[in-house]
């Protein structure tokens, strides 16, 4: 009798979870054998891989440009100013700390602005 009552509220559970699945929207189609069959709606992040990528891409390109235009020293120096400051501006030193990539492209910048 127990395993009975298990089974039932195991169904009675993936019910629950496919109704609320449902009411945020759901997809009808028609299948080669003519059953109609209902499936819950994927959710779709508003944000898409290529916009991140370009997000990414930009901000180092912005970096660079920074490096180029006040030279690394003077940067390095900026950046250990932003170190000695409270929290969010430590996390705004680590995120602009210089890196591989943003110095590379200081430095084909770099003659272009000179």
């Amino acid at each position: 009798m127990g395993e009975q009552s298990n089974n039932f509220y195991a169904r009675l559970e993936r019910l629950e979870q496919k109704h609320e699945a449902m009411s945020r929207g759901y997809t009808a189609r028609v299948r080669s054998d003519g059953l109609i069959v209902v499936s819950p709606r994927r959710l779709q992040s508003r944000i898409s891989g290529r916009s991140v990528v370009l997000f990414v891409a930009a901000f180092l390109l912005f970096k660079g440009f920074l490096m180029a235009a006040l030279g690394f020293g003077s940067y390095d120096f900026r950046v250990d100013q932003l170190r000695a400051g409270s929290g969010l501006e430590k996390a705004g030193a680590f995120v602009m700390q210089r890196d591989p990539v943003s110095q590379f492209i200081a430095e084909k910048i770099g003659p272009v602005l000179r």
